[in-house]
Protein backbone atom coordinates (compact mmCIF):
# COMPACT_ATOMS: atom_id res chain seq x y z
CA UNK A 1 0.00 0.00 0.00
CA UNK A 2 1.42 3.42 -0.99
CA UNK A 3 0.45 6.66 0.75
CA UNK A 4 0.19 9.92 -1.15
CA UNK A 5 -1.72 13.20 -0.60
CA UNK A 6 -3.54 11.93 2.52
CA UNK A 7 -4.81 8.85 0.71
CA UNK A 8 -3.59 5.28 0.45
CA UNK A 9 -3.24 3.52 -2.89
CA UNK A 10 -3.51 -0.23 -3.15
CA UNK A 11 -1.76 -2.22 -5.84
CA UNK A 12 -4.01 -4.23 -8.16
CA UNK A 13 -3.19 -6.81 -10.81
CA UNK A 14 -3.39 -6.28 -14.56
CA UNK A 15 -6.66 -8.22 -14.65
CA UNK A 16 -8.33 -5.55 -12.47
CA UNK A 17 -8.63 -3.04 -15.31
CA UNK A 18 -9.16 -5.80 -17.88
CA UNK A 19 -12.45 -6.56 -16.12
CA UNK A 20 -13.37 -2.87 -16.11
CA UNK A 21 -13.19 -1.80 -19.75
CA UNK A 22 -15.73 0.19 -21.72
CA UNK A 23 -16.32 -0.14 -25.45
CA UNK A 24 -13.96 2.22 -27.26
CA UNK A 25 -15.00 4.22 -30.32
CA UNK A 26 -18.74 3.69 -29.90
CA UNK A 27 -19.74 7.34 -30.30
CA UNK A 28 -18.83 10.14 -32.70
CA UNK A 29 -19.70 13.79 -32.13
CA UNK A 30 -23.19 13.48 -33.66
CA UNK A 31 -24.15 10.74 -31.21
CA UNK A 32 -22.63 12.77 -28.39
CA UNK A 33 -24.69 15.82 -29.39
CA UNK A 34 -27.78 13.62 -29.54
CA UNK A 35 -26.95 12.28 -26.09
CA UNK A 36 -26.69 15.82 -24.74
CA UNK A 37 -30.09 16.78 -26.16
CA UNK A 38 -31.63 13.52 -24.92
CA UNK A 39 -30.45 14.17 -21.36
CA UNK A 40 -32.42 17.40 -21.28
CA UNK A 41 -35.34 17.22 -23.67
CA UNK A 42 -37.94 16.10 -21.14
CA UNK A 43 -37.48 19.52 -19.52
CA UNK A 44 -39.02 21.14 -22.60
CA UNK A 45 -42.21 19.13 -22.16
CA UNK A 46 -42.84 19.75 -18.47
CA UNK A 47 -41.34 21.27 -15.35
CA UNK A 48 -40.10 24.63 -16.61
CA UNK A 49 -43.63 26.01 -16.56
CA UNK A 50 -43.78 25.90 -12.75
CA UNK A 51 -41.43 28.87 -12.93
CA UNK A 52 -44.39 30.89 -14.19
CA UNK A 53 -46.12 30.23 -10.87
CA UNK A 54 -42.98 31.33 -9.01
CA UNK A 55 -41.98 34.43 -10.96
CA UNK A 56 -44.49 35.12 -13.73
CA UNK A 57 -43.36 35.25 -17.35
CA UNK A 58 -40.89 38.08 -16.80
CA UNK A 59 -39.41 36.42 -13.74
CA UNK A 60 -39.00 33.12 -15.57
CA UNK A 61 -37.52 34.93 -18.58
CA UNK A 62 -34.86 36.57 -16.39
CA UNK A 63 -34.19 33.27 -14.62
CA UNK A 64 -33.90 31.39 -17.91
CA UNK A 65 -31.53 33.96 -19.40
CA UNK A 66 -29.33 33.73 -16.30
CA UNK A 67 -29.35 29.92 -16.31
CA UNK A 68 -28.77 29.82 -20.07
CA UNK A 69 -25.74 32.05 -19.51
CA UNK A 70 -24.52 29.78 -16.72
CA UNK A 71 -24.89 26.61 -18.76
CA UNK A 72 -23.36 28.11 -21.90
CA UNK A 73 -20.30 29.34 -20.00
CA UNK A 74 -20.09 26.02 -18.17
CA UNK A 75 -20.32 24.00 -21.38
CA UNK A 76 -17.39 25.94 -22.86
CA UNK A 77 -15.40 25.14 -19.73
CA UNK A 78 -16.38 21.48 -19.76
CA UNK A 79 -15.51 21.20 -23.46
CA UNK A 80 -11.96 22.23 -22.58
CA UNK A 81 -11.71 19.92 -19.58
CA UNK A 82 -13.14 16.95 -21.48
CA UNK A 83 -10.66 17.39 -24.32
CA UNK A 84 -7.73 17.69 -21.91
CA UNK A 85 -8.79 14.95 -19.46
CA UNK A 86 -10.93 12.49 -21.47
CA UNK A 87 -11.99 10.01 -18.77
CA UNK A 88 -15.27 8.30 -17.88
CA UNK A 89 -15.25 10.07 -14.52
CA UNK A 90 -15.73 13.44 -16.25
CA UNK A 91 -16.52 15.96 -13.48
CA UNK A 92 -14.98 13.74 -10.83
CA UNK A 93 -11.82 13.38 -12.95
CA UNK A 94 -11.58 17.13 -13.57
CA UNK A 95 -12.03 18.03 -9.91
CA UNK A 96 -9.71 15.20 -8.81
CA UNK A 97 -6.89 16.74 -10.81
CA UNK A 98 -7.59 20.29 -9.61
CA UNK A 99 -8.94 19.89 -6.08
CA UNK A 100 -7.47 16.62 -4.85
CA UNK A 101 -9.13 13.33 -3.85
CA UNK A 102 -11.73 14.85 -1.52
CA UNK A 103 -12.74 17.51 -4.05
CA UNK A 104 -12.94 14.91 -6.79
CA UNK A 105 -15.04 12.56 -4.69
CA UNK A 106 -17.37 15.38 -3.59
CA UNK A 107 -17.89 16.39 -7.22
CA UNK A 108 -18.49 12.81 -8.32
CA UNK A 109 -20.95 12.31 -5.48
CA UNK A 110 -22.90 15.44 -6.44
CA UNK A 111 -23.08 14.28 -10.06
CA UNK A 112 -24.11 10.78 -9.00
CA UNK A 113 -26.91 12.19 -6.83
CA UNK A 114 -28.16 14.19 -9.80
CA UNK A 115 -28.11 11.31 -12.26
CA UNK A 116 -29.25 8.53 -9.94
CA UNK A 117 -32.26 10.48 -8.63
CA UNK A 118 -33.37 12.18 -11.88
CA UNK A 119 -34.52 8.94 -13.60
CA UNK A 120 -36.69 8.14 -10.57
CA UNK A 121 -38.33 11.55 -10.89
CA UNK A 122 -38.80 11.13 -14.64
CA UNK A 123 -40.28 7.66 -14.06
CA UNK A 124 -42.99 9.24 -11.90
CA UNK A 125 -43.73 11.72 -14.69
CA UNK A 126 -43.93 8.91 -17.25
CA UNK A 127 -46.24 6.97 -14.93
CA UNK A 128 -48.50 9.96 -14.48
CA UNK A 129 -48.49 10.59 -18.23
CA UNK A 130 -49.49 6.99 -19.00
CA UNK A 131 -52.13 6.96 -16.29
CA UNK A 132 -53.60 10.30 -17.42
CA UNK A 133 -53.83 9.05 -21.00
CA UNK A 134 -55.70 5.96 -19.80
CA UNK A 135 -53.18 3.62 -21.38
CA UNK A 136 -53.30 -0.08 -20.43
CA UNK A 137 -56.14 0.58 -17.97
CA UNK A 138 -53.65 1.35 -15.17
CA UNK A 139 -54.88 2.91 -11.94
CA UNK A 140 -51.47 2.82 -10.26
CA UNK A 141 -48.18 3.91 -11.81
CA UNK A 142 -45.69 1.58 -10.14
CA UNK A 143 -45.88 -1.02 -12.97
CA UNK A 144 -44.82 1.77 -15.34
CA UNK A 145 -41.85 2.63 -13.14
CA UNK A 146 -40.82 -1.02 -13.10
CA UNK A 147 -41.25 -1.38 -16.86
CA UNK A 148 -39.12 1.74 -17.49
CA UNK A 149 -36.23 0.44 -15.47
CA UNK A 150 -36.41 -3.16 -16.70
CA UNK A 151 -36.72 -2.31 -20.41
CA UNK A 152 -34.33 0.61 -20.66
CA UNK A 153 -31.66 -0.69 -18.31
CA UNK A 154 -31.88 -3.96 -20.26
CA UNK A 155 -31.10 -2.14 -23.51
CA UNK A 156 -28.09 -0.46 -21.90
CA UNK A 157 -26.88 -3.84 -20.69
CA UNK A 158 -26.98 -5.07 -24.28
CA UNK A 159 -24.46 -2.50 -25.48
CA UNK A 160 -23.56 1.17 -25.49
CA UNK A 161 -23.57 1.59 -29.29
CA UNK A 162 -27.07 0.17 -29.60
CA UNK A 163 -28.27 2.23 -26.63
CA UNK A 164 -26.92 5.51 -28.02
CA UNK A 165 -28.41 4.89 -31.46
CA UNK A 166 -31.81 4.15 -29.91
CA UNK A 167 -31.44 7.31 -27.85
CA UNK A 168 -31.03 9.27 -31.09
CA UNK A 169 -34.22 7.77 -32.54
CA UNK A 170 -36.31 8.49 -29.44
CA UNK A 171 -34.91 12.01 -29.19
CA UNK A 172 -35.69 12.69 -32.87
CA UNK A 173 -39.32 11.70 -32.26
CA UNK A 174 -39.50 14.07 -29.30
CA UNK A 175 -37.99 16.90 -31.38
CA UNK A 176 -40.72 16.36 -34.01
CA UNK A 177 -43.36 16.83 -31.29
CA UNK A 178 -41.76 20.11 -30.19
CA UNK A 179 -41.58 21.40 -33.77
CA UNK A 180 -45.23 20.52 -34.39
CA UNK A 181 -46.18 22.30 -31.16
CA UNK A 182 -44.39 25.51 -32.15
CA UNK A 183 -45.89 25.54 -35.67
CA UNK A 184 -49.39 25.11 -34.23
CA UNK A 185 -48.90 27.87 -31.63
CA UNK A 186 -47.37 30.57 -33.83
CA UNK A 187 -50.77 31.79 -35.19
CA UNK A 188 -52.18 31.85 -31.64
CA UNK A 189 -49.39 33.97 -30.17
CA UNK A 190 -50.18 37.26 -28.43
CA UNK A 191 -47.75 39.20 -26.26
CA UNK A 192 -50.62 40.13 -23.91
CA UNK A 193 -51.03 36.46 -22.94
CA UNK A 194 -47.50 36.41 -21.56
CA UNK A 195 -48.44 38.92 -18.87
CA UNK A 196 -51.87 37.66 -17.77
CA UNK A 197 -50.80 36.88 -14.18
CA UNK A 198 -52.04 39.60 -11.81
CA UNK A 199 -49.21 41.36 -9.93
CA UNK A 200 -49.01 40.72 -6.19
CA UNK A 201 -47.98 43.07 -3.38
CA UNK A 202 -44.46 41.56 -3.19
CA UNK A 203 -41.45 43.87 -3.28
CA UNK A 204 -40.74 44.97 -6.85
CA UNK A 205 -43.90 43.35 -8.24
CA UNK A 206 -45.30 44.67 -11.51
CA UNK A 207 -46.88 43.31 -14.68
CA UNK A 208 -43.52 41.99 -15.91
CA UNK A 209 -42.48 40.29 -12.65
CA UNK A 210 -45.83 39.82 -10.84
CA UNK A 211 -44.23 38.08 -7.84
CA UNK A 212 -41.47 40.62 -7.41
CA UNK A 213 -37.74 40.11 -6.95
CA UNK A 214 -38.18 37.03 -4.77
CA UNK A 215 -40.15 35.44 -7.59
CA UNK A 216 -37.19 35.83 -9.95
CA UNK A 217 -34.96 33.99 -7.46
CA UNK A 218 -37.58 31.25 -7.03
CA UNK A 219 -37.84 30.84 -10.80
CA UNK A 220 -34.10 30.14 -11.17
CA UNK A 221 -34.64 26.47 -10.32
CA UNK A 222 -37.13 26.10 -13.15
CA UNK A 223 -34.92 27.91 -15.64
CA UNK A 224 -32.44 25.12 -14.93
CA UNK A 225 -34.91 22.51 -16.21
CA UNK A 226 -34.38 23.70 -19.77
CA UNK A 227 -30.72 22.59 -19.57
CA UNK A 228 -30.30 20.20 -16.64
CA UNK A 229 -27.93 17.27 -17.38
CA UNK A 230 -26.32 18.50 -20.62
CA UNK A 231 -23.09 18.50 -18.60
CA UNK A 232 -23.25 14.69 -18.70
CA UNK A 233 -21.84 14.45 -22.24
CA UNK A 234 -18.20 14.16 -21.03
CA UNK A 235 -19.13 10.95 -19.19
CA UNK A 236 -18.92 9.25 -22.60
CA UNK A 237 -15.27 10.28 -23.08
CA UNK A 238 -13.80 6.78 -22.91
CA UNK A 239 -16.37 5.52 -25.44
CA UNK A 240 -15.92 8.37 -27.92
CA UNK A 241 -14.01 7.85 -31.18
CA UNK A 242 -11.86 10.95 -30.82
CA UNK A 243 -12.64 12.61 -27.48
CA UNK A 244 -10.25 15.52 -28.01
CA UNK A 245 -12.29 16.64 -31.03
CA UNK A 246 -15.66 14.94 -30.53
CA UNK A 247 -16.31 16.09 -26.97
CA UNK A 248 -16.20 19.87 -27.63
CA UNK A 249 -18.21 19.54 -30.87
CA UNK A 250 -20.79 17.26 -29.28
CA UNK A 251 -21.50 19.18 -26.09
CA UNK A 252 -21.46 22.63 -27.73
CA UNK A 253 -23.81 21.50 -30.52
CA UNK A 254 -26.18 20.02 -27.95
CA UNK A 255 -26.18 23.27 -25.98
CA UNK A 256 -26.99 25.36 -29.06
CA UNK A 257 -29.97 23.11 -29.86
CA UNK A 258 -31.22 23.31 -26.27
CA UNK A 259 -30.95 27.10 -26.23
CA UNK A 260 -33.15 27.24 -29.32
CA UNK A 261 -35.85 24.98 -27.89
CA UNK A 262 -35.81 26.79 -24.53
CA UNK A 263 -36.51 30.09 -26.28
CA UNK A 264 -39.31 28.58 -28.39
CA UNK A 265 -41.06 26.93 -25.42
CA UNK A 266 -40.75 29.98 -23.21
CA UNK A 267 -42.29 32.25 -25.84
CA UNK A 268 -44.93 30.20 -27.63
CA UNK A 269 -46.42 28.04 -24.86
CA UNK A 270 -47.47 30.91 -22.56
CA UNK A 271 -47.78 33.31 -25.50
CA UNK A 272 -50.33 31.04 -27.18
CA UNK A 273 -52.37 29.92 -24.18
CA UNK A 274 -51.58 32.39 -21.40
CA UNK A 275 -49.04 32.14 -18.61
CA UNK A 276 -51.73 31.59 -15.97
CA UNK A 277 -53.18 28.66 -17.93
CA UNK A 278 -50.07 26.49 -17.85
CA UNK A 279 -48.33 27.79 -14.71
CA UNK A 280 -49.30 24.77 -12.61
CA UNK A 281 -49.85 22.16 -15.32
CA UNK A 282 -48.24 18.72 -15.22
CA UNK A 283 -48.74 18.52 -18.98
CA UNK A 284 -48.27 22.10 -20.20
CA UNK A 285 -47.80 21.68 -23.95
CA UNK A 286 -50.99 19.68 -24.70
CA UNK A 287 -52.91 21.90 -22.27
CA UNK A 288 -51.61 25.00 -24.04
CA UNK A 289 -52.72 23.59 -27.41
CA UNK A 290 -56.18 22.66 -26.16
CA UNK A 291 -56.65 26.11 -24.65
CA UNK A 292 -55.32 28.02 -27.66
CA UNK A 293 -57.09 25.92 -30.29
CA UNK A 294 -60.34 25.50 -28.40
CA UNK A 295 -60.76 21.98 -27.04
CA UNK A 296 -59.37 18.64 -28.09
CA UNK A 297 -57.57 18.60 -31.43
CA UNK A 298 -55.41 16.06 -33.20
CA UNK A 299 -52.40 18.32 -32.70
CA UNK A 300 -52.87 18.32 -28.92
CA UNK A 301 -53.33 14.55 -28.92
CA UNK A 302 -50.26 14.10 -31.11
CA UNK A 303 -48.07 16.22 -28.84
CA UNK A 304 -49.58 14.48 -25.81
CA UNK A 305 -48.72 10.98 -27.00
CA UNK A 306 -45.47 11.71 -28.81
CA UNK A 307 -44.38 13.94 -25.93
CA UNK A 308 -43.99 10.76 -23.95
CA UNK A 309 -40.91 10.14 -26.12
CA UNK A 310 -39.27 13.21 -24.57
CA UNK A 311 -39.63 11.78 -21.08
CA UNK A 312 -38.41 8.39 -22.26
CA UNK A 313 -35.39 9.94 -24.02
CA UNK A 314 -34.23 11.71 -20.88
CA UNK A 315 -34.86 8.69 -18.68
CA UNK A 316 -33.02 6.41 -21.08
CA UNK A 317 -29.99 8.65 -21.50
CA UNK A 318 -29.58 9.60 -17.83
CA UNK A 319 -29.46 5.89 -16.97
CA UNK A 320 -26.34 5.86 -19.15
CA UNK A 321 -24.92 8.85 -17.26
CA UNK A 322 -25.35 7.47 -13.77
CA UNK A 323 -23.80 4.15 -14.75
CA UNK A 324 -20.66 5.82 -16.09
CA UNK A 325 -20.22 8.08 -13.08
CA UNK A 326 -20.69 5.17 -10.69
CA UNK A 327 -18.37 3.03 -12.84
CA UNK A 328 -15.57 5.60 -12.64
CA UNK A 329 -15.86 6.20 -8.88
CA UNK A 330 -15.95 2.46 -8.24
CA UNK A 331 -13.04 1.67 -10.60
CA UNK A 332 -10.86 4.13 -8.68
CA UNK A 333 -11.90 2.67 -5.32
CA UNK A 334 -13.94 5.62 -4.03
CA UNK A 335 -17.01 3.38 -4.00
CA UNK A 336 -17.13 -0.44 -3.69
CA UNK A 337 -15.00 -1.87 -6.51
CA UNK A 338 -17.39 -4.63 -7.54
CA UNK A 339 -19.75 -1.99 -8.94
CA UNK A 340 -17.35 -1.22 -11.83
CA UNK A 341 -17.00 -4.75 -13.24
CA UNK A 342 -17.98 -4.88 -16.92
CA UNK A 343 -19.48 -7.85 -18.77
CA UNK A 344 -18.71 -9.42 -22.12
CA UNK A 345 -20.41 -6.54 -23.95
CA UNK A 346 -18.24 -3.97 -22.12
CA UNK A 347 -21.11 -2.54 -20.07
CA UNK A 348 -20.87 -1.95 -16.29
CA UNK A 349 -23.84 -4.12 -15.42
CA UNK A 350 -23.89 -3.60 -11.64
CA UNK A 351 -23.42 0.15 -12.09
CA UNK A 352 -26.59 0.01 -14.19
CA UNK A 353 -28.64 -2.36 -12.02
CA UNK A 354 -27.92 -1.16 -8.46
CA UNK A 355 -28.97 2.52 -8.95
CA UNK A 356 -31.95 1.30 -11.01
CA UNK A 357 -33.16 -0.75 -8.07
CA UNK A 358 -32.76 2.20 -5.71
CA UNK A 359 -34.45 4.53 -8.20
CA UNK A 360 -37.43 2.23 -8.67
CA UNK A 361 -37.93 1.97 -4.92
CA UNK A 362 -37.71 5.76 -4.51
CA UNK A 363 -40.26 6.32 -7.29
CA UNK A 364 -42.64 3.62 -6.02
CA UNK A 365 -42.45 4.70 -2.37
CA UNK A 366 -42.47 8.50 -2.67
CA UNK A 367 -44.41 8.95 -5.94
CA UNK A 368 -43.19 12.53 -5.63
CA UNK A 369 -41.48 13.60 -8.83
CA UNK A 370 -41.14 17.23 -7.72
CA UNK A 371 -39.23 16.30 -4.56
CA UNK A 372 -36.99 13.87 -6.43
CA UNK A 373 -36.15 16.31 -9.21
CA UNK A 374 -35.34 19.04 -6.68
CA UNK A 375 -32.90 16.67 -4.96
CA UNK A 376 -31.34 16.04 -8.36
CA UNK A 377 -31.15 19.77 -9.11
CA UNK A 378 -29.48 20.50 -5.78
CA UNK A 379 -26.83 17.84 -6.46
CA UNK A 380 -26.34 19.24 -9.96
CA UNK A 381 -25.80 22.83 -8.85
CA UNK A 382 -23.24 21.78 -6.23
CA UNK A 383 -21.34 19.87 -8.93
CA UNK A 384 -21.40 22.94 -11.20
CA UNK A 385 -19.70 25.04 -8.52
CA UNK A 386 -16.97 22.44 -8.05
CA UNK A 387 -16.40 21.79 -11.78
CA UNK A 388 -16.08 25.48 -12.61
CA UNK A 389 -13.71 25.92 -9.68
CA UNK A 390 -11.69 23.01 -11.11
CA UNK A 391 -11.43 24.73 -14.50
CA UNK A 392 -10.21 27.96 -12.92
CA UNK A 393 -7.67 26.19 -10.69
CA UNK A 394 -6.26 24.16 -13.60
CA UNK A 395 -5.95 27.24 -15.80
CA UNK A 396 -4.00 29.05 -13.07
CA UNK A 397 -1.96 26.13 -11.75
CA UNK A 398 -1.34 24.17 -14.95
CA UNK A 399 -1.11 26.60 -17.86
CA UNK A 400 1.00 24.05 -19.74
CA UNK A 401 -1.65 21.31 -19.69
CA UNK A 402 -2.36 20.19 -23.26
CA UNK A 403 -5.80 21.56 -24.14
CA UNK A 404 -6.97 20.56 -27.65
CA UNK A 405 -9.91 22.92 -27.12
CA UNK A 406 -9.69 26.15 -25.14
CA UNK A 407 -12.63 27.95 -23.53
CA UNK A 408 -13.41 31.30 -25.20
CA UNK A 409 -12.71 33.95 -22.58
CA UNK A 410 -10.79 31.54 -20.37
CA UNK A 411 -11.39 31.82 -16.63
CA UNK A 412 -13.59 34.90 -17.09
CA UNK A 413 -16.15 32.67 -18.81
CA UNK A 414 -16.06 29.97 -16.16
CA UNK A 415 -16.05 32.57 -13.37
CA UNK A 416 -19.39 33.81 -14.68
CA UNK A 417 -20.67 30.24 -14.57
CA UNK A 418 -19.28 29.81 -11.04
CA UNK A 419 -21.04 32.90 -9.67
CA UNK A 420 -24.35 31.92 -11.26
CA UNK A 421 -23.98 28.33 -10.01
CA UNK A 422 -23.58 29.60 -6.44
CA UNK A 423 -26.76 31.65 -6.90
CA UNK A 424 -28.52 28.54 -8.21
CA UNK A 425 -27.47 26.54 -5.13
CA UNK A 426 -28.94 29.25 -2.89
CA UNK A 427 -32.14 29.42 -4.94
CA UNK A 428 -32.59 25.65 -4.84
CA UNK A 429 -32.25 25.67 -1.05
CA UNK A 430 -34.87 28.43 -0.78
CA UNK A 431 -37.36 26.71 -3.09
CA UNK A 432 -37.21 23.28 -1.43
CA UNK A 433 -35.53 23.06 1.97
CA UNK A 434 -36.50 19.39 2.36
CA UNK A 435 -34.79 18.40 -0.90
CA UNK A 436 -31.70 20.39 0.11
CA UNK A 437 -31.63 18.74 3.53
CA UNK A 438 -31.94 15.24 2.03
CA UNK A 439 -29.13 15.98 -0.41
CA UNK A 440 -26.95 17.36 2.37
CA UNK A 441 -27.60 14.19 4.38
CA UNK A 442 -26.48 12.01 1.47
CA UNK A 443 -23.32 14.12 1.16
CA UNK A 444 -22.49 13.71 4.84
CA UNK A 445 -22.83 9.92 4.59
CA UNK A 446 -20.74 9.81 1.40
CA UNK A 447 -17.96 12.01 2.80
CA UNK A 448 -17.86 9.90 5.99
CA UNK A 449 -17.45 6.76 3.85
CA UNK A 450 -14.61 8.42 1.96
CA UNK A 451 -12.85 9.70 5.05
CA UNK A 452 -13.02 6.55 7.13
CA UNK A 453 -12.73 3.90 4.42
CA UNK A 454 -12.35 4.53 0.72
CA UNK A 455 -9.48 7.04 0.87
CA UNK A 456 -7.41 4.19 2.27
CA UNK A 457 -8.31 1.82 -0.60
CA UNK A 458 -7.86 3.83 -3.81
CA UNK A 459 -6.57 2.37 -7.08
CA UNK A 460 -3.57 4.21 -8.49
CA UNK A 461 -3.93 2.72 -11.98
CA UNK A 462 -7.47 4.07 -12.54
CA UNK A 463 -7.28 6.64 -15.38
CA UNK A 464 -8.52 9.56 -13.27
CA UNK A 465 -5.95 8.82 -10.58
CA UNK A 466 -3.17 8.37 -13.16
CA UNK A 467 -3.83 11.83 -14.59
CA UNK A 468 -3.41 13.31 -11.12
CA UNK A 469 -0.36 11.15 -10.33
CA UNK A 470 1.42 12.20 -13.55
CA UNK A 471 0.88 15.86 -12.70
CA UNK A 472 2.19 15.36 -9.17
CA UNK A 473 5.28 13.53 -10.44
CA UNK A 474 5.99 16.30 -12.94
CA UNK A 475 5.62 18.91 -10.19
CA UNK A 476 8.06 17.05 -7.94
CA UNK A 477 10.61 16.80 -10.77
CA UNK A 478 10.42 20.48 -11.50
Amino acid sequence: MKRKANVDYQQVGKEYLEHRQLRKGAAGWVLLAGLGVAYVISGDFAGWNFGLAEGGWGGLLIATVLMATMYTCMVFGLAELASAIPVAGAGYGFARRALGPLGGFATGTAILIEYAIAPAAIATFIGGYVEALGLFGLTSSWPVYLACYVIFVGIHLYGVGEALRLTMVITAIAVVALVVFVIAMIPQFSADKLFDIVPTSAAGANEFIPFGYAGVLGALVYGIWFFLAVEGVPLAAEEARDPQKDMPRGIITAMLILLGFAALMLVFAPGGAGSSTIANSDNPLPEALRTALGGGTWVADFVNYVGLAGLVASFFSIVYAYSRQLFALSRAGYLPRFLSVTGSRKTPYLALIVPATVGFLLAAITKNGALLINIAVFGATVSYVLMMLAHIVLRVREPGLVRPYRTPGGIVTTSVALVLAVAAVIATFIVDELAAAITAGIFVIAIAYFWFYSRHHLVASAPEEEFAAIHQAESELS
